[in-house]
């Protein structure tokens, strides 16, 4: 019962404290406020950012190999990678059948063009060559229409399927479907609109044709670099579909024994390390700088807190002499210093967000702040008010209570 009063009474003291001292209590609320807000704000970023990151490795599928002339992720010489040989489309049955987790294998072929419907253009939206097998290794919804089919690839059918962007700009309020449209000057009927997917690693891939690939050779030539993707029927399934590959890749392009792969099986955790290695160092430096920001609030409160001390000596050697406990004297002074910073706490979070959500609106860098690091935020201001307010609060226990009211 009397714990309950000391804490009661000590709380309305410190309270009461602070409202007399409304500049200092301001000061230092600020001073830890911005700490928070920094740490906050930084922190937001690092969220926002893994978790653009994440969305945009799940659009490439989990579950998804590519093969390529060049790795993602480049460790040795870019004039080795450049005189491979080139892959081509004959690979597309072996890799099918080099494992029977194996589901889809589509090959992809790219060049810039410039398309036109009537009096609208576009110049340079990327223009792929590929098959029916590309719907299923890239999660390809039809908004319109439909897609490509085996028998567009068998007939080298003048058809396309176009991005969600392509068709906003040229066929605004109409439906693509069934139009033809100028690809490179060359006529082509749409046979789909895909749905709206966004940006996958800064690249609009909204902003595309497709053809059947062997369309796209009889316009584009049959010297283009192919890449060839494929699709696992389960993630865990991948390694080994990877190790199936690689055997297959090896006898199909003759490679000999003990020479190095020609080719560079890429795969959508690459890139997610890559980013982790880049990206680590940086993340470190700035919850760092943040952190920092943190702790010089911290010691302002402990210096504003000595100088309370300091003024209100005569009041603790006059409550010592009136029976006051120590332990009441140091939860005074550390609800003080728990309670500014607290406050200041939750002021800095809410302007930490705020910026975080500027930086998100205004810039293209992603920003999200969690609901646990809100709660993160206004806890752990409040612990680095008690942990710098204990020095203070332990000075005002240990005073003398006679030389306490001795000062004047």
């Amino acid at each position: 019962m009397n714990f309950r009063v000391d804490v009661w009474e000590g709380a309305r003291i410190a309270l009461t404290s602070l409202r007399s001292n409304r500049l200092r209590t301001v000061l230092t609320t600020v001073g830890i406020g911005v700490g928070v807000c920094t740490l906050l704000a930084i922190v937001g970023i690092i969220q926002g950012l893994n978790s653009s990151f994440a969305d945009q490795l799940n659009k490439i599928g989990s579950n998804t190999l590519q093969v390529s002339k060049f790795p993602w992720v480049m460790n040795g010489d870019w004039w080795a990678y450049r005189n491979r040989k080139t892959l081509s489309l004959d690979l597309v049955e072996p890799m099918r059948a080099a494992s029977e987790h194996v589901i889809a294998v589509a090959p992809m072929m790219f060049v810039n063009a410039e398309v036109s419907f009537q009096s609208r253009k576009l110049a340079s939206v990327q223009t792929m060559g590929t098959s029916p097998d590309y719907a299923m290794t890239s999660s390809v919804e039809m908004g319109q229409g439909r897609f490509l089919t085996q028998a567009d690839v068998d007939n080298r059918s003048p058809v396309v399927v176009i991005g969600a962007e392509v068709g906003k700009v040229l066929f605004p309020g109409i439906n693509p479907v069934g139009h033809r449209i100028l690809v490179d000057r060359r006529p082509y009927r749409v046979a789909g609109v895909i749905v709206e997917r966004g940006t996958l690693l800064g690249q609009n891939v909204d902003l595309v044709v497709m053809l059947p690939y062997t369309a796209f050779q009889g316009h584009f030539g049959t010297l283009r670099d192919v890449t060839l993707v494929l699709a696992v029927d389960e993630q865990e399934n991948v390694p080994r579909v990877q190790d199936r590959l690689t055997e297959t890749l090896r006898r199909e392009r003759n490679t000999k024994p003990g020479a190095p792969d020609d080719f560079a099986i890429n795969r959508p955790d690459q890139l997610a390390n890559m980013y982790a290695q880049l990206t680590g160092a940086l993340y470190g430096a700035a919850t760092g700088v943040g952190l920092i920001t943190l702790l010089v609030g911290g010691i302002g409160i402990m210096n504003i807190m000595l100088v309370s001390v300091r003024e209100r000596t005569r009041e603790i050697g006059v409550r010592r002499a009136l029976g006051a406990r120590k332990h009441t004297i140091i939860f005074q002074f550390l609800m003080e210093a728990a309670s500014v910073s607290a406050v200041g706490g939750a002021m800095g979070t809410a302007v930490g967000m705020s910026l975080a959500w500027l930086v998100n609106y205004l810039t293209p860098l992603a920003a999200a702040v969690q609901p646990m690091t809100v709660v993160l935020g206004v806890g752990f201001s409040a612990v680095v008010g008690l942990l710098f307010g204990i020095w203070p609060a332990a000075r005002a226990a240990n005073l003398d209570p006679v030389e306490a009211l001795r000062h004047d």
